[in-house]
């Protein structure tokens, strides 16, 4: 087997077994989709494992900050698999991530996913934490009695005093990278608040926060307004935070939200209490500690 970075030519023989990553569910594999434009970004490189006529496996490292590199992607070709193709390719995304000068690479893993998750602490990841989709709807006229502000630096002190904080380890979905978590930082939230929005809430002290990270388009009828964490103390700040960000999502012209939150029997049961809507399962988010490998 030979790791190498992807081309171009290798599309038709990844579109080949990506088809149908996961048959039986909902949705299919966006690699074959977004491939040419996915293989050719900055601060990524992908690295398919070539056997000659055929490509073993696919996936992408990513550098989220000078010390986190991100690992997705990863599909092993069925007629590979228990060959050893994901290790290889792991391999090639950690001595990757470590030439940029990461200290830790991390990845994300639907809970359903018992291959991926399997795959993922056999090479090295270890459980970081664990978070659910909040998923209220646009809605043009959603108004609250709290102040909302753009404001980072009291979006920042909400958040790091927060139990979200400790139960997310302190990531929250990152602003390049779709489908990335990162250390969420002071200077990440004043970026947010420069190109996109950040939501500072509550009268006489900062009660609930989040921030849009982007509005994506899928397909000729979805956008999505995602937000990269939420954080809140009570139900009131909470259901001021959901008509925020609903009013903000139909401004942006989208049809439907996604809030990233911690998975927890509080921060869910708040969410069905004040009736925001959430996904049905949530996501993994594991690590590799990087310093200690050759």
């Amino acid at each position: 087997m030979n790791v190498r970075p992807a081309t171009d030519d290798d599309y038709d023989a990844v579109a080949a077994f990506t088809a149908d990553t996961w048959p039986g569910r909902e949705g299919d594999d966006y690699i074959p989709r977004v491939y040419h434009d996915w293989i050719d970004r900055d601060r990524t490189e992908t690295f398919v494992v070539d056997v000659g006529d055929d490509v073993a496996g696919i996936c992408q490292a990513a550098q989220l900050s000078p010390h986190e590199g991100w690992a997705q992607g990863m599909r092993v070709n069925p007629d590979y698999r228990g060959r050893g193709v994901s290790p290889e390719l792991s391999e090639a995304v950690f001595e990757w991530c470590r030439a940029q000068g990461a200290t830790v690479c991390r990845n994300m893993v639907f809970s359903w996913n018992q291959a991926g998750l399997g795959q993922s602490r056999a090479v090295g990841f270890e459980p970081a934490t664990e978070f659910r989709w909040m998923t209220p709807e646009p809605d043009p006229t959603a108004e609250t009695e709290l102040s909302v502000r753009n404001d980072p630096d009291a979006a920042w002190s909400c958040f790091h005093r927060s139990d979200a904080n400790r139960r997310l380890q302190g990531l929250a979905l990152d602003l390049d990278e779709t489908y990335a978590v990162a250390e969420l930082t002071r200077e990440r939230l004043h970026r947010a608040a420069a190109e996109e929005r950040v939501f500072a809430v509550g009268d006489g002290g900062t009660r609930a926060m989040t921030f849009r990270t982007r509005t994506s388009s899928y397909g000729d009828d979805e956008t999505y307004a995602e937000y990269g964490v939420a954080s809140w103390t009570d139900i009131e700040s909470l259901r001021a935070l959901v008509a925020a960000v609903a009013r903000d999502a139909a401004d942006q012209g989208a049809t439907e939200t996604r809030i990233l939150m911690p998975e927890t029997v509080r921060h869910v049961s708040d969410a069905a209490r004040v009736r925001a809507g959430f996904s049905d399962e949530p996501d993994f988010v594991l690590e590799a500690d990087l310093t200690g490998r050759n």
